[in-house]
């Protein structure tokens, strides 16, 4: 039994379903039911297996159709990222309505359509009319109870699948468009003769080309898909920069400031073309290359890590680690989400999967639904700064910087650490002022036990981190890899049990040994030897290591087998996740037949379930890298790039400080409501290169703009993760984002300290920076660099302890307390003596801005300051602590060294 299910006690508690239920709510996502849910469910399982295709074998790959036999499959980039953006589109307009019935314009026709009728009365020929063209109106394009698809949506889909058809069976058009441009192309009454009487003169038809018509339509089914899965602002974003890109060179060049925004004209073929049909940037540009590359098969991993039941083992696993503790479901709270966000890519689901759990028991332990809402979604939300998977905009940050991943997860660990590490204490320091304790019971098991039950869970994060620090091997690969072990891994355990081991390792042993046998006998796997396509053997060791990294898929085999001979055997320590077991089952009465039981059938749901919900979740992911690809493209098109880092460097009269603030205040408006993936990629795409002018190293400014868009989720006035919780907590949804975004301030704070001290980030510049190009000037340290103590210690050490000191301190200044409770004096102190141990660059940067402005030229050696500062606030925070550790009397049992328990 699970701890979920043994702590379930409470009223308080919210099912599962009711969970699932809030997500699509919050999203706006349909519940389908029926042929509708099927179809769905298709589409996402062809989507996910076009993606896993692409994982194992690139962009050539073989697909066996019945009848037919093996189709070679071979495809250029932008044809890939088309079918990728277009199953994205299909499922939005499945998934997502296009209007509940509850916007201005629906609105208006109904108040229109009751006016007349009030008016003219019901019987009149026009208020009949009125009312049958409402209803039409109605029937095409409004969904009220999020249930059915519209006959737009169905339009909206046959557009998209039409231009993905385009781009399979037109590309040499498309390839001599780059020469002759979009115009060259065919125009639509001649790739379709048989609509020449109808449109051959209507003027738009016969004046532009069918790739004309077809990359307008594409454009706006995006900006469609972006309004109804990420909401209207985005849509007026995006929409607007297209707008810019064909009318900006109106802007003249001799107006202040706005002057510099004046771009060359643009035609509309030009500006389709490159949003449409260009790799380089546009719709199919860097943001979906990244997308089809490694975003999605790192989305369907943790779908399949999810649907194997390890995320509730996980929250299992957090609870029995700190759940007695003082504030113990509070800091279950923080580790489970931790855990979490190594598979799940959503602050949303992530806050409500994990807080339908935890926020429960922090209510009963005493904390208030505000607090324990706003702990569970600031954690939710560090889930993609946390290493080793991190979020979407990850991925894209390896892609714009030319950095292998192994080297972003190096540098973002110890931001991430001290982000968890300073939610750890508010709740500590809450727990120790209200008296909270942890929750006793008596039936929960030890974390020995725990580990005991689930330890298998933990093999494909380790595979992963091997694979791609230990081996060095690509994103995709290491994904795909690290795929198929957990894949291979829970077969294996849901075929395990004490009367089919010895049978399980025995068929292991031997479809192992014949394919080592069948390459030393032929040279081939038995495969091959079977099929007559023998060929020269190899020697004994060889033939192993050939069949040594395939033992995943052996295994795999091994275990269908075995659940093939024993059909009701049952796994002993494996808990699939429930919506496995009622997809099961659920399948099973469409059959007529009871499969809910059988293994076999349970372990194919597993991957077909997982390969749906990989697809559902990467849904909006995908769309919003479509659109914000939009967004660099006109930027790179028009040729704004340059002027827009002078304006922002002129706005900012020379000042890092400012220039940062700007930055940090820009991520968080454009990111309220947004995915934290789109507003790094507009915020890269404009503020990336003013930022390195200023001497910040590349990867720092990139990983500045991702923290402050991940704070967005969690800042009023539209903090969708706290929503979230608040839906969860039943608490109010204001006060809840207030809590997240006072808990989260070491989140705002950190940034600021690793831009202006790299060490933190283990960053370090090179000794020939001066001759190399300003992206090039820094690297990531290495173990001659760590055993450097003259650079280590000031430079990374001393920065990384200021770092972990300085959040005790503002957990002190948040909360109020540290032994005892802090009165204001007291927090005043601790929040000076915060900023100085974690950020005094902040500090002295500023009072040089200002000293710059009198007149007056200050020189001083910035690491000896640096260290001056931290030191004065090390005294600082050393005083106050022991002056409050006075107050207190003798109670170690609340000593801030529990924080580290």
């Amino acid at each position: 039994m699970s701890t979920n299910d043994t702590h379930s006690g409470g009223s308080e508690e919210i099912s599962r379903e009711e969970a699932e239920e809030l997500i699509d709510e919050i999203e706006r996502r349909r519940s389908l039911q029926g042929l509708a849910a099927l179809v769905v469910a298709v589409i996402g399982i062809s989507f996910s297996l076009f993606q896993l295709a692409l994982a194992a074998r690139s962009f050539t790959f073989s697909i066996s159709v019945p009848l037919v036999g093996a189709v070679n499959v071979s495809l250029q980039l932008l044809q890939a990222n088309a079918i990728h953006v277009a199953f994205a589109l299909v499922l939005t307009f499945l998934m997502f309505p296009a209007t509940m019935g509850e916007g201005a314009f629906s609105r208006r026709l109904g108040r229109a359509a009751d006016a007349v009728t009030d008016r003219l009365g019901r019987s009149n020929p026009l208020s009949r009319g009125v009312e049958g063209a409402r209803g039409a109106v109605r029937w095409a394009f409004v969904d009220p109870n999020r249930s059915r698809v519209t006959p737009f949506d169905v339009a909206c889909m046959a557009v998209a699948a039409l231009s993905a058809f385009y781009f399979l069976t037109e590309f040499s058009e498309i390839q001599n468009m780059r020469v002759f441009g979009i115009d060259s192309g065919r125009p639509l009454t001649a790739v379709y003769p048989f609509l020449e009487p109808i449109l051959g003169g209507v003027p738009f038809v016969s004046e532009y080309s069918y790739a004309m018509l077809l990359g307008v339509l594409g454009v706006l089914l995006v900006l469609e898909a972006t309004r109804r899965t990420l909401g209207l602002p985005l849509m007026i974003i995006v929409g607007s920069f297209i707008v810019y890109a064909r009318w900006g060179y109106l802007i003249s060049t001799g107006t202040p400031f706005l002057g510099l925004l004046a771009i060359p004209e643009l035609t509309w073929p030009d500006i389709v073309q490159n949003l449409w049909y260009n790799t380089e940037n546009g719709v199919f540009g860097i943001p979906v290359t990244v997308s089809v590359s490694f975003i999605y098969i790192f989305i369907l991993f943790g779908s399949f890590l999810e649907m194997s039941g390890a995320g509730q083992w996980f929250i299992d696993l957090a609870y029995a680690a700190t759940g007695k503790r003082k504030g113990g479901p509070a800091k279950a709270s923080i580790l489970a989400s931790g855990f979490m966000g190594t598979i799940s890519g959503s602050s949303i689901a992530n806050t409500v999967t994990t807080g339908a759990f935890t926020i429960p028991l922090m209510k009963r332990s005493g904390y208030s639904p505000e607090f324990s809402g706003a702990v569970e979604s600031s954690a939710s939300s560090g889930g993609q700064i946390l290493p080793p998977v991190m979020g979407a905009a990850a991925f894209l940050m390896v892609q714009y910087t030319a950095t292998p991943f192994r080297e972003i997860i190096i540098l973002a660990t110890i931001p991430a650490i001290v982000f968890f590490f300073g939610v750890w204490v508010m709740v500590h320091l809450k727990a120790v002022q209200e008296g909270i304790g942890g929750i006793e019971d008596p039936d929960a098991a030890t974390l020995g036990e725990h580990l005991t039950r689930g330890w298998f869970y933990l093999v494909p994060i380790v595979l992963l981190l091997y694979y791609l620090i230990g081996a060095r091997l690509s994103v995709s690969r290491s994904a795909w890899f690290t795929l198929v072990a957990l894949v291979a891994l829970i077969s294996f355990i849901a075929a395990y049990s004490d009367e089919t081991r010895a049978f399980l390792f025995g068929a292991t042993a031997v479809v192992f040994g014949a394919e080592v046998v069948s390459y030393v006998v032929a040279g081939v796997p038995i495969t091959g030897l079977v099929g007559g396509t023998a060929g020269t053997g190899v020697g004994v060791a060889e033939a192993v290591s050939i069949v040594g990294p395939r033992i995943g898929w052996y295994a795999m085999l091994a275990s269908v087998v075995t659940m093939l001979v024993y059909a009701d055997v049952q796994s002993a320590i494996l808990d699939l996740n429930p919506t496995v077991q009622d997809a099961a089952e659920s399948a099973g009465s469409t059959a007529g037949r009871d499969l809910g039981d059988n293994q076999l059938f349970r372990v194919g749901t597993f991957v077909v379930k997982s390969m749906e919900e990989g697809a559902r979740t990467a849904v909006p992911v995908v769309i919003a890298v479509a659109a914000a690809g939009i967004i660099p493209g006109v930027i790179s098109v028009s040729g704004l790039g340059p002027n827009l880092t002078s304006l922002l460097l002129a706005l900012s009269g020379g000042s890092i400080v400012v220039m940062l603030l700007v930055t940090a205040v820009a991520s968080i408006i454009l990111g309220m409501g947004m995915p934290t993936t789109v507003t790094y990629i507009i915020l890269i795409s404009m503020l990336a290169t003013p930022l390195v002018e200023f001497g910040i190293p590349l990867l720092a400014a990139h990983l500045f703009i991702l923290y402050f868009g991940v704070i967005a989720d969690i800042t009023p006035p539209v903090a969708v993760a706290a929503y979230a919780a608040s839906g969860v907590a039943k608490s109010d949804p204001f006060e809840t984002g207030v809590k997240a975004f006072s808990l989260s301030l070491n989140k705002a704070i950190v940034p600021f300290a690793f831009v202006l001290a790299p060490g933190i980030v283990l960053l370090r510049r090179k000794e020939n920076a001066a001759e190399l190009g300003i992206r090039e000037q820094y690297r990531v340290v290495n173990v001659a660099d760590l055993a450097e103590l003259s650079y280590s210690v000031p430079e990374i050490l001393i920065p990384v302890a200021g770092v972990f000191l300085g959040v005790i301190a503002l957990g002190a200044t948040v909360i109020g307390t540290l032994y005892t409770d802090v009165n204001r004096v007291e927090r005043i102190a601790f929040a000076l003596s915060s900023l100085l141990l974690m950020a005094p660059g902040l500090l002295s940067e500023s009072a040089f801005d200002v000293l710059g402005l009198a007149g007056v030229t200050v020189s001083v050696n910035a690491l000896l300051l640096d260290l001056t500062l931290r030191g004065v606030g090390l005294v600082l925070f050393a005083a106050f602590a022991l002056k409050n550790r006075r107050e207190s009397g003798p109670r170690p049992e609340q000593s801030p060294t529990e924080t580290a328990a």
